[in-house]
C-alpha cells in the first residue's frame, strides 16, 4: 500500500494537480470595525484580498454571527452531543429551520451536518431501484457520490440540455423520477433554466432537486434562485443548501415540503446516523439568514463586483459570485494562482478532475464586503498576469468590451 501511494503521488506530479491543503494565515476579507489589521496580531502574515473562500457576504466575520454563535454555546455547550434523532436536536435547531423558510419560502427544513451530507442524505432517501436520477452532468462531486450511493439506475444529461431532459424523462420506466441541476453552477458560474426544468418535471411527474450552494445570498436579493424564479413552496422542488457559503457558517440542509422532511429523519442515513449540526454553527446561520432577509443590498453588491470582476478579466459576467477564467494547462494555471497570492490576491486554481470541461480554470469570487476599487485592482493583478503567461485573449475580449 505504501508503494502505491507513492507512485499515485508521483503520478500527480507529473499531471501537475496536486493539491495541499495549506494554512493561509494572511486570507482574509476587510478588517472588522474597530479590529486591528491582520498584520498587527499575525505579524507573519500577509493581508491579502481573498477572491477565493466562498464568504460571498463577508458573514463570517460580521459581529452579529459571532455574538449568536458565543450566545448559543453559552446556553447548549460546543456540540450537540448526539444524533438529531436521539437527543441532538436543540431549540437552535428548530431556529435556523424556521430562519431558512422565511429566507427561502419553503414550508420546510431540516438541517444537516454539511451541504455534502444534505445532498447525500437526500438523493439516497428518495432513490432505489424504482426512481431514476437524471443528473446534469456539471453537477457537484457530492451529488454525483449521493447518486452512486442511492441504488438507483443513473442518467446523465448534457449540461444544460433540456431537450435532452425530456427524452430521457419520456422514455423512462420506473414509476418515479428525480432530476437534479444546480442553480448556479460551481466552476463554470453559469445558471440553470429552473422555471424550464421545473415545468418539464411537472409535466412528467419527476421530482426537480436543486442544489442552491452557490444561490442562497446571491440570486433573488438573496433569498435564492428557487425563490427568483417564482417556485417557492412548489411541491414538485426541492432545494438543497449548504451553511458554509454566503452564509458565513457551517452545516447544510434540505427544503422541501413537510411529508419531505418526515421521509428524511426516518430515512436519510447521513442524518439519523450523524451527530446533530453544533449549536454555534446553528445559531450562526440562523442570524445570516435574518440579515440576508433585512439586507437585500448585500447580494446587490456581489452582482455588482462580479460585474467588475468579468469586466476586468475579459470574460463573460456569471450568473452569481463565481467568475470562472480560463487558465491554461494545470501546471500553469496553479502558477498564475500562486504568482498572485503572492501580489497579495488569493484566487482559486481548478484543475482536472475538478472542472467539468476539463481547462484548468483561475475561479474567481465577487465579495460583498469588497469595495469596487479593491476589486478593481484584483481584476488588474489578474489580467496582468494572464498577459504575463501568454494567455491575452481574455485580455483583448476585455478591451474590446471597453
Amino acid at each position: 500500500m505504501q508503494r502505491w501511494l507513492e507512485d499515485q503521488a508521483r503520478v500527480r506530479r507529473r499531471r501537475g494537480i496536486v493539491r495541499q491543503a495549506a494554512v493561509r494565515t494572511g486570507a482574509a476579507g476587510p478588517a472588522p470595525s474597530g479590529s486591528a489589521p491582520p498584520e498587527a496580531s499575525r505579524p507573519t502574515a500577509r493581508p491579502v484580498l481573498d477572491l477565493a473562500s466562498n464568504d460571498y457576504l463577508g458573514l463570517s466575520t460580521d459581529p452579529r454571527l459571532k455574538a449568536a454563535a458565543i450566545g448559543a454555546i453559552d446556553r447548549y455547550g460546543t456540540g450537540a452531543r448526539a444524533s438529531r434523532v436521539v437527543t441532538g436536536t436543540l431549540p437552535v435547531h428548530a431556529e435556523l429551520e424556521a430562519e431558512l423558510c422565511r429566507l427561502t419560502g419553503q414550508p420546510a427544513a431540516l438541517a444537516f451536518s454539511s451541504g455534502y451530507a444534505a445532498n447525500l442524505g437526500v438523493l439516497t432517501a428518495l432513490g432505489g431501484p424504482g426512481t431514476l436520477l437524471l443528473s446534469d452532468e456539471h453537477s457537484h462531486a457530492s451529488l454525483i457520490d449521493a447518486a452512486r450511493l442511492s441504488r438507483s439506475p443513473v442518467e446523465v444529461f448534457p449540461h444544460g440540455d433540456l431537450a435532452a431532459l425530456r427524452t430521457m424523462l419520456a422514455a423512462r420506466t420506473q414509476p418515479r423520477a428525480v432530476v437534479v441541476v444546480e442553480s448556479i453552477y460551481s466552476v463554470l458560474g453559469d445558471a440553470a433554466d429552473l422555471a424550464e426544468t421545473a415545468r418539464l418535471c411537472a409535466e412528467h411527474d419527476a421530482l426537480l432537486v436543486v442544489d442552491e450552494a452557490h444561490g442562497i445570498g446571491v440570486a433573488g436579493g438573496g433569498r435564492g434562485a428557487v425563490h427568483a424564479a417564482g417556485l417557492a413552496g412548489a411541491d414538485h422542488v426541492v432545494l438543497t443548501a449548504t451553511l458554509s457559503k454566503a452564509l458565513g457558517a457551517q452545516g447544510g440542509a434540505v427544503l422541501g415540503s413537510g411529508a419531505l422532511r418526515g421521509h428524511l429523519v426516518n430515512t436519510a442515513r447521513s442524518f439519523i446516523f450523524d451527530t446533530g449540526l453544533a449549536p454555534a454553527s446553528a445559531a450562526a446561520a440562523a442570524e445570516a439568514c435574518r440579515i440576508i432577509a433585512a439586507e437585500p443590498q448585500l447580494a446587490g453588491r456581489v452582482l455588482s463586483n462580479a460585474a467588475v470582476l468579468a469586466l476586468g478579466c475579459g470574460v463573460p459576467q456569471a450568473a452569481g459570485a463565481v467568475q470562472s477564467v480560463p487558465g491554461g494547462d494545470p501546471e500553469r494555471a496553479a502558477s498564475i494562482a500562486a504568482e498572485l497570492e503572492a501580489a497579495g490576491v488569493l484566487v482559486g486554481c481548478f484543475r482536472p478532475p475538478s472542472v467539468p470541461d476539463g481547462i484548468s480554470r483561475l475561479r474567481l469570487t465577487a465579495r460583498a464586503d469588497f469595495t469596487a476599487e479593491e476589486t478593481s485592482r484584483a481584476a488588474e493583478l489578474v489580467t496582468a498576469r494572464l498577459v504575463a503567461a501568454g494567455l491575452a485573449p481574455a485580455v483583448q475580449a476585455a478591451q474590446a468590451v471597453r
